[in-house]
């Protein structure tokens, strides 16, 4: 059982920062002005900025599930796993990954980089704004965290010591439900509009597709390829320009774990496809095009950088063959993945901003296009090219 700590206020972080010297050094405690901002599921998030403009970002593993309180306890061990993630992506990707400045474990704060001159991916892609370098630079990350932590740099004894220092069980056992079991199930965490029960029955009735979850949700509890983000949606991703410069930077890795890198390119393409069905929705035919792209976007980024690392890569036995192999398997299981992901949004725990936020006379329709492409998806993954997923949305 985690030990007893309190969590962070407003008003309890100047004297908090001030007892930490790495932190006191980077902006002044008697200045502070702090604000909560966290917006997800689990966490509080403090911006910390002083009168010199300088600040830090705090962000505290509270003993639950914040979005549904503390009916639903949950460790803040994940924190640990976290931290770890933070450094491992920026030691793979510095470009694409926040500054991690100090992790406090007895407390289960992280300190980081404040990246607020920045916006959440999926508030700009609701706007209108696709951001498609973002895209590519997604992808990248995901291989560069692929070549760091997996086959192409450490052998197979360094990647199973490595995955018993970050099991991050309990982060695992909520994927493995909310994304594979309970939309699945008749479960109190899911919803959906009225309209599109029969659509749902229908989905939890094909038996081919219920067998494509299931392969992936195998995959998914046995594959250790390299360290994987684990819920890299486009509300993990912020993006824009801090002081002059275009950034893309990749945040939250509280779910990463040892698993298989489809699973964080999948997440994405599953994210790809509510944001064109939004704008399909709401008649924004150049922004849909503009999002229809992304998912080219984030595999050839992908696919370019792997190939730079695998040309680099230390181990003798890995040859081009098996390269173009792995590619194939990696395709197929992203895009399988990428239907489970989009699928349980529509049905499960956790709905997004994208569809939930559509007006009332367009909403259901866009569950039920979520859902038909996501079986499309699912039925069709062997033969579907990545760079062309959205280009012909099943309506």
């Amino acid at each position: 059982m985690s030990h007893v700590y309190e969590p962070l206020t407003a008003a309890t972080i100047p004297a908090y920062i001030a007892r930490q010297p790495h932190l006191s050094a980077r902006v002044n405690a008697d200045s502070l002005d702090v604000t909560e901002v966290g917006d997800g599921n689990l966490n509080l998030v403090f911006i910390c900025r002083d009168d010199l403009g300088q600040s830090i970002v705090l962000k505290q593993a509270l003993p639950y599930v914040r979005a549904a309180g503390e009916g639903w306890p949950l460790t803040p061990e994940r924190a640990t796993a976290e931290a770890r993630g933070l450094r491992a992506g920026r030691s793979a990707s510095p470009e694409t990954s926040p500054e991690p400045y100090g992790y406090d474990e007895a407390n289960y704060v992280i300190a980081m980089e404040d990246l607020s001159a920045l916006t959440v991916w999926r508030e700009e892609l609701n706007v209108g704004h696709a951001h498609g370098d973002a895209s590519d630079q997604c992808g990248r990350h995901i291989a560069r965290l692929l070549a760091s932590t997996g086959p192409l740099d450490l052998d197979p004894a360094e990647i199973r010591v490595e995955r018993g220092r970050l099991p991050n069980t309990a982060m695992c056992e909520i994927t493995e439900a909310l994304v594979f079991t309970e939309p699945y199930i008749d479960h109190e965490h899911n919803s959906w509009p009225t309209a599109v029960g029969g659509l749902i029955a229908e989905l939890r009735a094909d038996a081919a597709y219920r067998a494509g979850v299931e392969r992936c949700k195998r995959t998914f509890l046995t594959t250790a390829e390299c360290l994987v983000h684990g819920d890299l949606h486009t509300g993990s991703v912020m993006v824009g320009t801090d002081e002059g410069v275009d950034r893309t930077v990749v945040i939250d890795p509280e779910f990463c774990f040892y698993g298989p890198v489809a699973f964080d390119l999948g997440a994405l393409f599953g994210n790809y496809l509510v944001a064109a069905v939004r704008a399909a929705a709401l008649g924004q035919h150049d922004h849909r095009a503009a999002v229809q792209r992304l998912p080219g976007g984030t595999w050839r980024g992908f696919e370019t950088e792997l190939r730079t690392r695998w040309a680099q890569r230390s181990s003798p036995t890995l040859t081009d063959h098996s390269l173009e192999q792995w590619f194939v398997d990696i395709r197929r299981q992203a895009i399988s993945f990428g239907a489970c992901k989009a699928a349980r949004r529509m049905i499960g725990f956790a709905k997004v901003s994208d569809i939930e936020s559509l007006p009332d006379d367009v909403h259901a329709d866009a569950v039920a296009v979520v859902l038909r492409n996501a079986r499309r998806w699912m039925l069709n993954a062997r033969e579907l090219d990545p760079t062309l997923l959205l280009e012909d949305l099943d309506a």
